[in-house]
């Protein structure tokens, strides 16, 4: 994980690589139903979040998790 680039940055690239969407389209109040993301979904990305951040996500954060700032700011905190 590069040292210079925003958490966002990053969680953003995991999102346009994992549900194929425009880059510029990523923003931090996207919800995962916008990105057609049902619960696995959301469970896949987020273990793909904790290997990168090298964090854990508790149970019920993932299940509060509404939009990619969500889990932008959790991770923030966990880091």
């Amino acid at each position: 994980m590069s040292e210079n680039r925003s958490t966002f940055d990053i969680v953003k690239e995991m999102i346009v690589d994992r549900f194929g969407v425009n880059e510029g389209s990523v923003t931090e109040t996207m919800t995962f139903d916008d990105l057609g993301a049902d619960s696995l979904d959301v469970v896949e990305l987020v273990m793909e979040l904790e290997d990168t951040f090298n964090i854990q996500f508790e149970d019920e954060k993932i299940e509060a998790l509404k939009n990619a700032g969500d889990a932008v700011r959790y991770i923030d905190e966990l880091k």
